[in-house]
C-alpha cells in the first residue's frame, strides 16, 4: 500500500498494511534539512521539502501544513514575528484592547499572505507528491481562534462574562476557517486538521455549551466538502471527551496525560485514535527498543481503529533513530 492507501483503508474501515504513521513535525523537520523555524513557518515551500524529506526518510503517511497559530489572525490584520529557532507570536492581538469584531477586515484566503501560504503548500504536496500520500491542511478552532484575536485571558472572561458575545467572535471564527479549508481542499487536501487547545482549559460545562456547538458547525461543514476532520487539542482532555464523542470526528489525536482506554470507551469504536507517547519523556528522552514497546502497547490499549503518533509535537532535539522507532512498521 501506499501512504495515502493505508490511511485511506483505516479510516473506510478496511484492513492497512501496517498502521499509518502520523508524527507533528515542525521546528525537527525544519531542523532535520538544515533550515530553521522562522523560514518553515513563512515559506511554503521549506516547509513541504522538510515534510517531505521527512517522510520519505522515517516513513510517514500524511504530509501536514502545521507551523503555529497564526495564520488567520494575520488575515485580520496582526503583525506576526518569526523567531529564528522559535514559534511565531503575534506582536498585537486584533481584539486585545476592542471587542468588536465587525471593525477587522475580514481574511481573504487567497489574498492574506499566511493563509495563502498554507494553500501553496498544499499545491506543492500535490504537485509534487501526487496521491502518494494523504496531505492534511488546517485551520485554527472558534474558540483557539477566538483567544488569538482577543487574547486567551480576554476570551475567557468572555466565556464567563458575556456569553452571546463569544459565540458571535466563535461564529465568526467559523465562517472564516470553513472559507479557509475550502481552497486547501480544492487544491489537494483530503483531511483538514482542526486546532483547537484553548478548549481544553475550560470546565465541561462551558464547552459543551459554548464552545462545542461551534466545532460541531465547523467539522459539519468540512465533511460537507468530502475530506476527513482530525482534531487536536493539546493537554488533558478527559473531561471534554463525552462531547468529543458528538463531533462525528475522524481522527483525534490525544495527549499523553489522557488514559487510552479511557478515551476509547468514551469515544467509541469508529473513531481513530493517534497517539499518545509522552513527546519528550517518551520519544525524545527514550530509547528505539522503549519507543516501539510504547507504540505497540498504545495499540493494544486502544485497538483499531489507531494511527501510530505521539501525544503531541516531536520536539526538536530528538534523535532520529527515536522518530524512526516511532514509525516502524505495525502489523494490525
Amino acid at each position: 500500500m501506499t501512504p495515502r492507501e493505508r490511511y485511506f483503508a483505516v479510516l473506510q474501515g478496511r484492513r492497512p498494511d501496517i498502521l499509518p504513521r502520523l508524527p507533528i513535525l515542525m521546528q525537527f523537520a525544519a531542523e532535520h534539512i538544515g533550515s530553521h523555524y522562522d523560514a518553515f513557518a513563512s515559506d511554503y515551500r521549506v516547509l513541504a521539502e522538510s515534510n517531505l524529506r521527512c517522510a520519505e526518510e522515517f516513513g510517514i503517511d500524511q504530509l501536514n501544513t502545521m507551523s503555529d497559530p497564526y495564520r488567520e489572525t494575520q488575515g485580520y490584520g496582526a503583525k506576526i514575528i518569526y523567531p529564528r529557532d522559535g514559534v511565531p507570536y503575534c506582536e498585537k492581538h486584533p481584539l486585545e484592547d476592542d471587542p468588536d469584531f465587525t471593525r477587522l477586515p475580514r481574511p481573504d484566503p487567497l489574498k492574506a499572505e499566511r493563509m495563502l501560504d498554507r494553500i501553496n503548500a498544499v499545491r506543492e504536496y500535490k504537485r509534487r507528491a501526487g496521491d502518494r500520500y494523504s496531505i492534511m491542511g488546517w485551520v485554527e478552532g472558534p474558540a483557539a481562534e477566538a483567544g488569538d484575536l482577543r487574547t486567551v485571558s480576554n476570551f475567557f472572561m468572555d466565556l464567563l462574562d458575556d456569553e452571546d458575545y463569544a459565540r458571535a467572535l466563535m461564529e465568526h471564527c467559523v465562517d472564516v476557517a470553513v472559507e479557509f479549508a475550502r481552497p486547501q481542499v480544492e487544491a489537494g487536501a483530503d483531511t483538514i486538521g482542526i486546532g483547537d487547545a484553548v478548549a481544553s482549559q475550560v470546565s465541561a460545562a462551558t464547552y459543551e455549551n459554548l464552545i462545542l456547538p461551534l466545532e460541531k458547525k465547523l467539522v459539519d461543514a468540512l465533511h460537507a466538502m468530502g475530506v476527513f476532520v482530525r482534531m487536536h487539542i493539546c493537554g488533558n482532555i478527559t473531561h471534554i471527551l463525552p462531547g468529543l464523542a458528538t463531533l462525528g470526528l475522524d481522527v483525534i489525536d490525544i495527549d499523553h496525560m489522557v488514559d487510552l482506554a479511557e478515551a476509547r470507551r468514551i469515544l467509541g469504536p469508529k473513531i481513530v485514535l493517534g497517539g499518545n507517547i509522552n513527546p519528550v519523556a517518551g520519544v525524545m528522552n527514550s530509547t528505539p527498543d522503549a519507543i516501539r514497546a510504547a507504540s505497540l502497547r498504545c495499540y493494544e490499549i486502544a485497538g483499531a481503529p489507531f494511527m501510530v503518533n505521539a501525544g503531541c509535537e516531536i520536539p526538536p532535539p530528538t534523535p532520529p533513530e527515536n522518530l524512526r522507532a516511532l514509525c516502524a512498521p505495525i502489523k494490525p
